[in-house]
């Protein structure tokens, strides 16, 4: 397979089922952003953190490769007309969500309860989690909006809303095994 195919050089790409739309297209910004996040949460893996965080951090970018590919297909291609599926695209489970859930709360039990918004920073791996929680949000809001316009797995929703969730704790986390400082924000008064 080649990396280059010059179909796109005039601005359109192909979805999954062959549908040819701009490259500015909701579902390509979807998408795009899916895998900008998951090429940030391969840059935390990278850090020296605990491996069982290395270990469901891996999960979760096979979960995003699968959640992109559910974005990058057209809906209208995936059924044929005797009901079954025409691509064989993998899907988000509830297990998927769960498992986001389980580490959320393994991870806050150890940690003290929140008082004040936290500013992002402390320590640069702490840094990496905020930033990607930040980009899996704008991914949870682009798909919300491709969803208005042409409905999609509501897990895809689900799943991003919760990855964020996770990152902001493992953020959390890490500042604590690493003894990073937590900097609460506190409204300055001017």
């Amino acid at each position: 397979m080649k990396v280059y195919t010059k179909t796109g050089d005039k601005g359109t790409t192909a979805l999954f089922g062959g549908t040819r739309v701009p490259k500015h297209h909701i579902r390509i910004e979807s998408y795009g952003t899916v895998d900008e996040l998951n090429s940030h949460i391969g840059l935390i893996r990278d850090q020296d953190i605990n491996p069982n965080y290395k270990k469901i951090l891996e999960r979760v970018q096979d979960r995003l490769f699968t959640l992109g590919a559910i974005l990058a297909t057209d809906p209208e291609k995936t059924i044929l007309k005797n009901g079954k599926e025409r691509l064989n695209i993998p899907k988000i489970t509830d297990a998927d969500v769960e498992l986001l859930e389980n580490e959320i709360d393994t991870m806050e039990s150890e940690l003290e309860p929140m008082t004040h918004f936290v500013l992002p920073g402390g320590h640069t791996t702490v840094s990496y989690c905020h930033i990607a929680r930040c980009v899996c949000r704008r991914a949870e809001r682009l798909s919300v909006h491709l969803h208005e316009l042409e409905p999609t797995d509501e897990l895809v929703l689900t799943y991003l809303n919760r990855l964020s969730d996770y990152l902001f704790v493992l953020a959390r986390k890490l500042s604590h095994d690493l003894h990073a400082d937590e900097v609460k924000w506190i409204p300055k008064k001017y």
